[in-house]
């Protein structure tokens, strides 16, 4: 009976739409092997590490934590997990973060208390639970048991889907439960701290279809949105055989202006949101930074942006640091699409710029004759200001 329901609660998980990273220490190892053993942990592992040693868990976690066992740390491993996550999974999926620690029975008496914590994370909740078993009543086996079944127990809950089957707990072992709910500023303030890497509005029918794993990406400020943008992620698109999930991207942080406000983020946001349109919100201005962000990603620019990244004088006047920098970015697999820009009041196409040798296969033009158009968002907004002081 227990298998059974067990059973049907990891088969719902796996149905949902969630997508998770588990980092799981010192027990609850049973969960991993219930999720990997049903058909279609595919769909809802996205990947699974267990940081076992004391260096494991400090290089996981980024520095050594006041106590490797505790509430806290469970904590800051759903929030690592979480980001992770974010970045493996499909364009549009809901994440999910899963920490857990314990500190269960060995082959030493312990002194303190035989207890785990466990954590999970998703975009509008942190939930968390330590539980203290009963010392001396279980073998290291039977806590392992336990601790497995509660964690599949909060995986459940984090998918939404019921979970039938009991943990074995007594009525002394009670969960010490806290919840934090997270409305969409908070979200986006955590996202300007540096909290979390991005966030993504799946506004786009088509986000929860997609399978692909490429993304299909064209950053800017959409200061204001306009038809031109739209029309060239088209393009793009179609140039990539509609092979990747198209979206735009905007990077709260600018590298030149001050980091864009929440309501500022949330003004441009309810543009992509009237025409269906995904977008994704981050803090990299950097294309070498959006490339270890969204590795294997097509981006799209304009010519004139090329221009800039070619350029030593970016990377310190340094050519070899220009040509170390993008070769990071081919490493990841990205590519760059490029359209036809202004320069200096000249329309150039790719054919038309200097590219090295060594980085000439990342870029891949995008013929003047599928998109061209010459006014930019700054113009736009510009004729946009003159009409109301006129007015």
């Amino acid at each position: 009976m227990m298998e059974g329901l067990l059973r049907a609660t990891v088969e719902a998980i796996h149905s949902s739409p969630t997508q998770a990273v588990l980092y799981v220490s010192g027990g609850a190892s049973q969960a991993l092997g219930h999720l990997m053993s049903v058909p279609g942990a595919s769909n809802t592992v996205l990947e699974s590490v267990v940081p076992y040693s004391r260096m494991s868990m400090i290089q996981l976690l980024g520095r050594i934590p006041t106590h490797f066992a505790s509430q806290q740390t469970a904590e800051e491993m759903a929030l690592l997990a979480y980001n992770r996550a974010l970045k493996l999974s499909n364009p549009g999926s809901p994440v999910l973060g899963v920490g857990f620690t314990g500190s269960l029975a060995s082959t030493r008496p312990k002194r303190g208390d035989h207890r785990f914590h466990l954590s999970t994370r998703t975009s509008d909740r942190l939930w968390a639970s330590t539980v203290t078993l009963s010392k001396g009543l279980r073998t290291r086996e039977q806590e392992e048991k336990v601790s497995s079944l509660c964690l599949l127990k909060a995986i459940a809950y984090a998918c939404k889907v019921p979970a039938t089957f009991v943990s074995e707990l007594t009525e002394s072992e009670v969960y010490e439960e806290c919840e934090k709910q997270f409305n969409e500023d908070e979200e986006l303030e955590q996202l300007i701290n540096g909290q979390i890497c991005f966030k993504v509005y799946p506004f786009s029918s088509e986000a929860n279809k997609s399978n692909a794993d490429r993304k299909i990406i064209l950053s800017g400020s959409f200061n204001p949105l306009h038809d031109g943008h739209l029309k060239l992620l088209d393009v793009a698109t179609s140039i990539c055989g509609h092979d990747g999930y198209p979206c735009f991207e905007i990077s709260a942080v600018n590298a030149d202006k001050p980091p864009l406000t929440v309501s500022q983020i949330k003004e441009r946001v309810k543009q992509f949101e009237r025409v269906g349109k995904t977008v994704i919100i981050s803090t990299q201005p950097y294309f070498y930074k959006k490339a270890e962000l969204f590795p294997g990603s097509a981006f799209v620019i304009g010519a004139d942006t090329v221009v800039r990244l070619i350029n030593p004088k970016y990377y310190d006047g340094s050519n070899q640091k220009m040509l170390e920098i993008l070769g990071g970015c081919k490493r990841t697999g990205c590519i760059f699409l490029v359209g036809g820009r202004n320069i200096d009041g000249v329309f150039k196409v790719l054919e038309d710029l200097e590219i090295p040798e060594e980085l000439k296969d990342m870029f891949i033009p995008i013929p003047a004759e599928r998109f061209r158009r010459d006014i930019s968002s700054t113009e736009i907004r510009q004729k946009a200001e003159n009409i109301e002081l006129s007015d």
